[in-house]
C-alpha cells in the first residue's frame, strides 16, 4: 500500500516536471485545482471568491510548475524511502527472531478458576507462549474422556506429548526453552510418574523431580547466577503446592455469602450446562461451605483463615526482600509466577480485597501482572 502510493506521488511529479509549462486546461492542474477547491470551500466555508487553496494554486501555475513537481517527486522518493527502510526493519527482525517455545503447538485443558491451572498460564503468557484453551466441563469431563489423567491441567504438547501435574508442565517447558535440542519427549522422562495410596485410602499420582530443571551445570549457573537461588526457587515453588494452595478455599468459602458468590464466579467462568450451573452455584456453594470447616481443621488453620491467608502471603513478601522487585531479581522466576498464578484465582472475590488491604504484596502483585500482560519473559 505504501509503496503503491510512493510509486504513484513520483509519476505525478515527473510528469509535471516533464512538461515545458502547466497550462490551466491540463489534466493534472484541473484534479489537483477541483480538489483544492472542494478542500478550501470545505475549510473555510466560501463558495465564492479565491480562497488559500486556489490563489497558491495559481501562484504555482504562473511560475512554480517545476517547484510543483519537485514536491510530488521528492513526497514519493520519502515514501519510497521510508517504505523500503520499513521492509527491511521487518526482514532483519525475522531473521533475528525465534519463534517462542521453537514453535511448540499448546494446547491447555483447564478449569479456569483451579489454582494449578493458573500458575500454568501464568508462565505461558510470561512467556509469551501462544497456546489454545479447551475449558473442561467439571462435572461431566467428556473433554477429557481420552485421558486415563483425569485431573487438570493436562497440557498437549504437538498433539501426541501429553504433560501432567502444573510442576511437571511448568519445569518442563522451561526446560525445553533453554535447551531446545531436548525433545519434550525426552524431557518428560526425566519426570516419572510414582502412584501411592495416601492416608484416606486414596490412590494419587506423583512425579518424582517436579521442581527441577533438567539443564546442563553450564545452563544452570547461567540461569542462577547467584548462590541459593535454585534452592529457594524449588522451595518456594513447593511451597505455593503443599501450602498456599490450600489457604484458597477454606478463604473464598468463609461464610455462606462467600461461599455463594464464588460459585457465582466458578459458575459464570466456567464451562456447565444451565441445571448444572444452577446446581453448582446454589448446592455447590452449600457443600464447600461445610468442606471449608473440614480443611480448615485438616490443615490446623486459625478459626479466622483469613489470618493464616494474611501471613502466609507476608511471608512471601518477606522471602523476597526490599532490594528485589521479584524473588528472582529482577524478572520473575518460577517461584514468583507460581505465587502469582495461586492468588490470582481470588480476583473478584472478598478474599482477594481483603488480602491487598491488609498485607504488604499489592505491589509485588501488581508488577506481577504488568509481566504476564505484557509477556516480559518472551525473551
Amino acid at each position: 500500500m505504501a509503496a503503491a502510493c510512493a510509486r504513484s506521488l513520483s509519476k505525478v511529479g515527473w510528469s509535471i516536471l516533464e512538461s515545458p509549462v502547466v497550462r490551466r486546461s491540463g489534466t493534472g492542474s484541473y484534479l489537483v485545482g477541483n480538489a483544492s477547491a472542494r478542500v478550501s470551500r470545505r475549510a473555510y466555508g466560501t463558495g465564492s471568491g479565491p480562497g488559500l487553496g486556489s490563489r497558491l494554486l495559481s501562484s504555482l501555475r504562473a511560475g512554480g510548475g517545476r517547484a510543483l513537481g519537485c514536491a510530488f517527486l521528492l513526497g514519493g522518493g520519502l515514501s519510497l524511502y521510508q517504505t523500503v527502510r520499513w521492509s527491511v526493519q521487518q526482514h532483519l527482525a525475522e531473521e533475528h527472531s525465534e519463534v517462542p517455545g521453537d514453535g511448540l503447538k499448546l494446547i491447555l485443558y483447564q478449569y479456569k478458576t483451579c489454582p494449578f491451572c493458573s500458575k500454568v498460564r501464568a508462565f505461558l503468557d510470561y512467556h509469551g507462549l501462544p497456546y489454545e484453551i479447551v475449558e473442561v466441563n467439571p462435572v461431566m469431563r467428556k473433554e477429557i474422556k481420552w485421558s486415563t489423567y483425569r485431573k487438570v491441567p493436562i497440557l498437549m504438547v504437538d498433539g501426541d506429548v501429553q504433560l501432567n501435574d502444573s510442576s511437571v508442565i511448568i519445569s518442563s517447558l522451561k526446560t525445553h526453552l533453554i535447551d531446545k535440542k531436548k525433545s519434550m519427549s525426552e524431557i518428560l522422562r526425566c519426570y516419572p510418574e510414582m502412584k501411592s495410596v495416601n492416608d484416606r485410602g486414596k490412590e494419587v499420582t506423583e512425579y518424582n523431580n517436579k521442581y527441577w530443571l533438567m539443564l546442563s551445570e553450564d545452563e544452570t549457573e547461567l540461569l542462577y547466577p547467584e548462590k541459593g537461588m535454585q534452592k529457594e526457587e524449588r522451595k518456594w515453588r513447593q511451597w505455593a503446592d503443599d501450602w498456599l494452595v490450600h489457604l484458597i478455599s477454606p478463604n473464598v468459602y468463609r461464610t455462606t455469602d462467600e461461599a455463594l458468590a464464588s460459585f457465582d464466579y466458578i459458575v459464570r467462568e466456567g464451562k456447565f450446562g444451565s441445571f448444572e450451573g444452577f446446581f453448582a452455584k446454589y448446592v455447590g456453594a452449600a457443600a464447600m461451605f461445610i468442606i471449608s470447616k473440614r480443611l480448615k481443621s485438616r490443615h490446623n488453620l486459625q478459626d479466622d483463615v483469613r489470618q493464616d491467608l494474611y501471613k502466609a502471603v507476608n511471608d512471601w513478601v518477606a522471602a523476597i526482600g526490599k532490594k528485589r522487585k521479584f524473588m528472582g531479581g529482577n524478572d520473575p522466576n518460577l517461584a514468583d509466577l507460581a505465587v502469582f498464578g495461586v492468588l490470582r484465582v481470588m480476583e473478584g472475590l472478598q478474599a482477594f480485597d481483603d488480602m491487598m488491604e491488609n498485607t504488604k504484596v499489592k505491589h509485588w502483585y501488581q508488577r506481577m501482572e504488568r509481566a504476564t500482560l505484557n509477556h516480559e519473559g518472551r525473551n
